[in-house]
């Protein structure tokens, strides 16, 4: 395929269940496993690495503020150092989990308000850059915003990525909602066909504005989100032979 797809994933809690990772997991190249902070826990750490494991897709670290019971979906105010801090707690604790099944870390991508922070605040993004130093791996976030002109000139990767199944105000910033609904996969397939190969995205206002995208997400707690990635990974697998 042209890009990447990827997944937020793993985020399922005790008996808690979220998201349906083996359906959606044929389907995507990326996974974003959560890392305790805003869901998941060490026996879903493990067995979404190794679901990972099995399909041959990459995995990132999908690091979140410490809000378990908001879903990680709301701001704090976190100085940089404590916000390296935590990413690199999060860090450590998947990347034992890759360990055992001889895998390496591939990116880092902030989870729910923490992505938001990312792209707004520098002393965020500046946190989020020293994690991503000291593994060496990229960073997903979206295309022309702060946290890529830090990543920039820190020599950080930078994976800019298109959300198939949220929506883009007119002012072409990321709606983040505290739930998913759901999206027609057709729908969500036909955004990203245009973000990949026209480079474009429209707004709830019905704009068109400019869209970079090198991974597609999809969110495994949007209701159908396992149509989802099969209509988006097959849209994209027939632009490819096009």
């Amino acid at each position: 395929m042209p890009v990447d797809i990827n997944c937020d994933m793993g985020e399922s809690f005790g008996l808690y269940r979220m998201g349906d990772d083996a359906g959606i997991m044929p389907y995507i190249t990326q996974a974003n496993v959560a890392c305790g902070f805003h869901g998941s826990d060490p026996n879903h750490m493990r067995s979404t690495v190794a679901l990972a494991s099995q399909f041959g897709v990459k995995v990132g670290a999908h690091v979140s503020l410490p809000d378990l019971p908001g879903f990680g979906r709301r701001e704090m105010k976190i100085d940089r150092d404590e916000m390296v801090n935590i990413v690199l707690y999060q860090i450590g604790a998947l990347t034992a989990f890759l360990k055992l099944e001889k895998m390496t870390l591939s990116h880092l991508k902030p989870h729910g308000a923490l992505y938001g922070m990312a792209a707004r605040q520098e002393h965020i993004a500046e946190a989020i850059a020293d994690a991503a130093a000291l593994y060496c791996v990229p960073v997903t976030g979206i295309a022309g915003t702060l946290h890529e002109e830090v990543y920039a000139r820190r020599g950080v990767g930078f994976i800019p990525e298109f959300f198939a199944d949220l929506d883009y105000d007119d002012q072409g910033r990321l709606i983040i909602t505290r739930e998913h609904e759901a999206v027609a996969p057709e729908l969500a397939a036909s955004r990203a066909v245009a973000a990949v190969r026209d480079g474009t995205l429209t707004t709830t206002g019905g704009k068109k504005l400019p869209a970079r995208a090198e991974t597609i997400c999809i969110h495994s707690d949007t209701p159908n989100a396992v149509k989802i990635a099969q209509a988006v990974r097959s849209a994209l697998s027939q632009l490819d032979a096009a």
